[in-house]
């Protein structure tokens, strides 16, 4: 693969889904290509199926019909414990409501992935502390997520996305439950990350916060509508 080629390729992805109604199509043919280190926000209404790409490119769930490649592996054809295996060598998720181990401190919650890859312990620490400083949070490593800010709790997540060094961050509404000050500082540390040479994707439906973003998807019916 060269190294021009695309981080990520979507070819006629479609999702659909089984209901007791009949089926649900989620997705109806998206053609997607994002390249490494590209900053991008997808954007839709509810319904739109933002969601479900989201999903599908963070090896959460897989196409109905369609291919899709993550770094030139043929990602759709890949079992359960391959999924689980591209999740965590290469994949980092910030979510909305943060989603930390309410007991465990931030250098806990940072150290996860890498317990799920089965690396020693020290790595693990050493790996989630400079993570966390990374992100400006070296003065509190041991503090649980109860004694952070919103805004702090969202810069543990983002450590958490970033100690496996993955190639691609997926950050779904991670402004969403932060005020407007704190929101923009998280959405300059994705920035900075992307300006790093780590690929970016942002699911919002906030036109202010995908203005952030150097490209954006616009979804409607489950099919890609535009892009700007």
């Amino acid at each position: 693969m060269s190294d021009g080629a695309p981080l990520i390729e979507l070819v006629g992805v479609e999702r659909t889904y089984a209901t007791g109604g009949g089926e649900v199509h989620a997705l109806t043919g998206v053609d997607l290509e994002i390249a490494r280190g590209e900053y991008v926000a997808i954007m839709g209404p509810s319904g739109s199926g933002k969601s479900t790409l989201m999903h599908i490119l963070g090896c959460l769930d897989t196409p109905t019909r369609g291919a899709y490649r993550l770094a030139g592996t043929a990602v759709h054809s890949l079992d359960d414990d391959q999924l689980a295996a591209v999740r965590n060598r290469q994949i980092g998720f910030v979510f909305q409501s943060f989603n930390l181990l309410p007991r465990a401190d931030a250098l806990t919650n940072v150290a996860l992935p890498l317990l799920y890859g089965g690396r020693q312990r020290a790595e693990r620490l050493t790996k989630a502390r400079f993570a966390l400083e990374r992100v400006g949070l070296g003065d509190r490593l041991h503090h649980r997520p109860n004694q952070l800010s919103g805004g702090q709790c969202q810069r543990v997540a983002i450590a958490r996305a970033l100690v496996n060094d993955p190639s691609l961050v997926l950050a779904d509404e991670p402004t969403g439950n932060l005020d407007s000050a704190t929101a923009g500082e998280i959405m300059t540390l994705l920035g900075a990350l992307s300006a790093a040479g780590t690929t970016v994707i942002l699911v919002t439906h906030e036109a202010g916060i995908a203005a952030c973003a150097r490209r954006r998807v616009h979804l409607r019916d489950g099919r890609v509508a535009a892009f700007d």
